[in-house]
């Protein structure tokens, strides 16, 4: 490649080789001296080609692991605590783990540079989660034994990244078709297209949904899997995320974009998504092997760090506030020709877990907006208010004696949840009764001690304090069904289960055992799917077909059902409305999606009377041409 040539010729024979790892230009001495001194000249060349390049040493001189490893745990204060060092010979790099990773970096990074310097490895570092995380470690650990796979898939990246492009030999034209997710809530599942690019903006299904309205449409003659780019996630939800695995099934090999913890989140949603399949005696749409796969070729960012993925396109996420690590994508279309942000879920109002959604970008043409809460109607209380009312709906419940079940999403909303109610236990606005945690919501707690960063400043202050809030004894885990069945059995309690939306998990079982007693209680604080068992009974039914050991049984509802709208984590009418009066720069055009067809529309309206700009609804399939 030029760009690579360019480089080894400037720096005088001192590079032994050359290549990429996505975006990223990494060079490999088998000069100690020039590996220790040669950062000056790296800045030079960095400050002239604007792209980040990154300085290792050639495998051939790297000294012994073991010996490595010595030298690392002698360098790093005992009170960081490693817990793992993993070395990545293939790329020259060493992992250390560590559950205060502060400590491994030093002051202004100095005890980072005193392992490069004395061990020749270039070290990274991640924390070690607060709670076990199986999920966390075989992913990493998937990572890693594929080392030399994954130097060359991200090389082949680079290559195909840095191949140019030359936007006078082309009219540059960009569109966008909507797969999924248009004019509905499931599915979200958009195709962008350039002359050069095809890009992927998430691939989910609508879990209340049955049959082929499940999945994105993919059997379109825009959308060929052989000429597809790259993908790029939002955040882990099933319904922006539940069909990649298929796409690496289907024979997909090239790049994932998403957070660090979205990767670990999807993977855990993914497996249970499996698990819940064979659980309903159907067969499932993909395998662990596939999951493997997305994980292999997933390419992690943080916010705010910019990226190039095709030859024409920049990427850079941003907060979302919706989800640990949900991000608004924003891409750089064609050197600057179009700025489209991509908010997917968000909400602009500070909840206990995340930061509000940001606000502010270096340049912006045309949003894609969520519309989940988008009518007229969807004026959220305020969140003081919201927390008020579930902690009496709880109160109440117990003082007859009754069970509460809160079905939650596992990522998210659960945490907030978990949040509200210690803080109420510990101040002793509620009663001190047993609070349960079953499904998926612990693993998923897990992940969220891993990365803290990505959590609210009280929070992640809390997490540094060692003052864990997911590490609460105020929470006790349920992981047997000879566990759920003493919950059942037992007295006056909350329980806290997924799936958000009764459809499989551990909260359709509570459900069928506390429906028909009228002193428990169901408090819905998340959206409830068209179509799925939630939204029935929310809607009032007053009783339903359950399917029990293979035999159907007629479930009779009298619990008192409550919902508390105010919790979500979507932002409500008003929170979009704010959004787009305090975005800047302002966009030229809206579009409006991933919400159910009268919010999409009344959403639409008022944006358009507020902003004076172009805004569009548009239905499943169809394609809109952005410049």
């Amino acid at each position: 490649m030029d760009i690579l040539k360019n480089i080894i010729e400037q720096l005088h024979g001192d590079i032994t080789d050359a290549g990429f790892e996505g975006a990223n230009i990494v060079l490999y001495t088998n000069n100690e001296k020039f590996f220790k001194e040669g950062e000056p000249k790296i800045k030079e060349i960095v400050n002239e080609i604007k792209k980040r390049v990154e300085l290792r040493v050639d495998q051939k001189i790297l000294p012994d692991q073991e010996k490595v490893e010595k030298e690392i745990r002698e360098i790093v204060p005992e009170e960081a605590e490693i817990t793992n060092i993993i070395f990545d010979f293939h790329r020259s790099i060493v992992i250390i783990e560590a559950k205060k990773p502060g400590m491994v970096i030093g002051k202004q990074g100095s005890i980072l540079e005193e392992i490069r310097r004395k061990t020749l490895w270039t070290p990274q570092i991640q924390r070690s989660p607060a709670i076990k995380s199986k999920i966390t470690e075989n992913i990493r650990e998937v990572l890693y034994a594929n080392n030399n796979y994954r130097r060359k898939f991200l090389n082949l990246i680079g290559q195909k990244i840095y191949k140019g492009w030359n936007p006078e030999k082309t009219k540059e034209w960009i569109r966008i078709t909507f797969l999924g997710g248009a004019r509905q809530v499931g599915r979200s599942c958009m195709l962008l297209q350039t002359p050069n690019s095809k890009i992927l903006l998430d691939c989910g299904i609508d879990v209340a949904s049955h049959g082929q309205d499940k999945f994105p449409v993919l059997d379109v003659p825009e959308f060929d899997i052989a000429n597809l780019d790259a993908v790029i996630i939002s955040h882990a939800h099933l319904d922006h995320v539940g069909l990649l695995p298929y796409l690496y099934k289907m024979g997909y090999k090239g790049p994932v974009y998403m957070t660090t913890p979205t990767r670990d989140i999807a993977a855990l949603l993914s497996l249970d998504f499996i698990g819940v399949a064979y659980k309903q005696a159907a067969a499932p749409l993909f395998s662990s092997k596939d999951i493997k796969e997305m994980v292999k070729h997933s390419i992690c960012l943080n916010y705010n760090e910019v990226t190039d993925i095709t030859p024409d396109i920049r990427l850079t996420f941003y907060n979302a506030g919706h989800a640990l690590g949900s991000a608004m994508t924003h891409l750089n279309i064609g050197n600057g020709a179009h700025n489209l942000l991509y908010t997917g879920d968000y909400k602009y109002g500070k909840s206990r877990l995340l930061d509000p959604a940001i606000t502010t970008f270096p340049r912006v043409e045309t949003v894609i907006t969520e519309s989940t809460y988008g009518s007229k109607y969807d004026i959220l209380p305020p969140r003081k208010d919201s927390e008020e009312e579930l902690l009496d709906l709880i109160s109440k419940t117990i003082e007859r004696d009754g069970k509460v079940l809160i079905p939650e999403l596992g990522l998210g909303r659960a945490q907030e949840t978990m949040l509200i109610l210690e803080d109420a236990m510990k101040s002793g606005k509620i009663k001190n009764v047993p609070i349960y945690i079953d499904g998926m919501i612990w693993d998923i707690n897990a992940i969220h001690t891993a990365y803290p960063d990505f959590l609210s400043g009280q929070v992640k202050s809390s997490v540094f304090q060692d003052k864990n809030p997911f590490v609460s004894d105020t929470f006790l885990r349920v992981g047997s069904s000879q566990e759920r069945k003493k919950v059942i059995e037992a007295g006056p309690c909350v329980v806290l289960a997924t799936s958000g939306m009764l459809v499989g998990g551990a909260s359709v079982e509570y459900f069928r055992e506390f429906a028909g007693n009228k002193n428990n209680s169901i408090i819905f604080v998340c959206y409830q799917g068209v179509g799925s068992l939630g939204r029935q009974v929310q809607d009032g039914i007053k009783e339903t077909k359950m399917i029990v050991d293979g035999k159907e049984e007629i479930v009779q509802v009298n619990m008192e059902v409550n919902t508390v709208a105010g919790l979500t984590a979507h932002a409500g009418r008003n929170e979009i409305i704010s959004f787009f009066n305090n975005m800047r720069p302002k966009p030229k055009r809206i579009i409006i999606n991933h919400g159910e067809v009268s919010k999409s529309l009344d959403l639409a309206s008022a944006l358009y009377k507020l902003n004076r700009v172009e805004t569009n609804v548009p239905r499943g399939l169809e394609t809109l041409r952005l410049r």
